[in-house]
């Protein structure tokens, strides 16, 4: 037997609950909207795929979903972003969401199905987020990228897609609850940004919410000053998570 210390044994962590979760990834790295901060969001693997009550439940705890896993953010020197969610029932439409919706409705047509990978898609997403600014210098993601990314899922997730004609011009990712949805990810042609299809997503799962009578539709996280993330603190009256409770947020920050 040689001399020396033995090697320290890897740590694993499981976080208890139903289903237990396995941390799989806890670094930090520098947060893409405050990079002089540190930013880290630990990745839980569930031991199988969640029901919908406990999709639920993590949503109203502040967990968001990518691919696989799931995230909740704990940063060490900040708390900017915000978990926030509508409250179907008392959400309604402003004078410009009437808009949006009227004239959505009148040029594009949305259609549900199971999360697809094919090159459309990903060459899609790799549009929206290189026109409007959103991805580092590079190829972009490819497919076993978009795969581990908006395809695989460890609840039930569905794909809405949005047609001007025959062309698929936007796709949200959707991951559904027993009383929530929760938005997960969209993206869309930004030649056709005329069409606020962004904005006109949203509006399209809200009527899916009040047509499967549920309450809550989750918008994922908001960042204060982030331009990207403006949108969703249009939409009003809606809940921000803070200091782990939801708070009514009435009128614009």
């Amino acid at each position: 037997m040689t001399g020396g210390a033995a090697p320290r044994a890897r740590l694993i962590r499981i976080v208890p609950g139903k289903p237990p979760e396995l941390v799989v990834y806890d670094r930090t790295s520098n947060c893409p909207y405050h990079p002089s901060r540190p930013a880290r969001l630990p990745l839980r693997l569930p031991a199988r795929s969640l029901r919908a009550r406990e999709l639920d439940e993590r949503l109203a705890e502040g967990d968001r979903r990518q691919g696989l896993v799931l995230y909740r953010t704990n940063c060490p020197l900040c708390d900017a972003c915000i978990p926030l969610r509508l409250d179907v029932e008392r959400f309604r439409l402003h004078r410009t969401h009437r808009r949006i919706l009227r004239r959505g409705d009148q040029e594009l047509t949305v259609s549900l199905g199971e999360p697809m990978l094919d090159s459309h898609r990903v060459q899609l997403y790799n549009k929206h987020k290189r026109e409007r600014g959103l991805a580092e210098e590079g190829p972009g993601i490819d497919a076993d990228g978009y795969r581990s990314f908006l395809v695989e899922t460890c609840c039930d997730t569905f794909e809405l897609r949005i047609f001007r004609g025959n062309e698929l011009i936007g796709v949200s990712i959707v991951d559904r609850g027993f009383s929530s949805l929760s938005a997960v990810y969209t993206y869309y042609d930004p030649d056709h940004q005329s069409l606020s299809i962004g904005t006109y997503a949203i509006l399209k799962q809200l009527e899916l919410c009040r047509t499967w009578k549920m309450r809550y539709l989750y918008l994922g996280l908001y960042v204060v000053g982030a331009r990207t993330m403006a949108y969703k603190a249009q939409f009003l009256p809606h809940q921000q998570r803070r200091n782990g409770a939801w708070v009514d947020v009435e009128h614009p920050e």
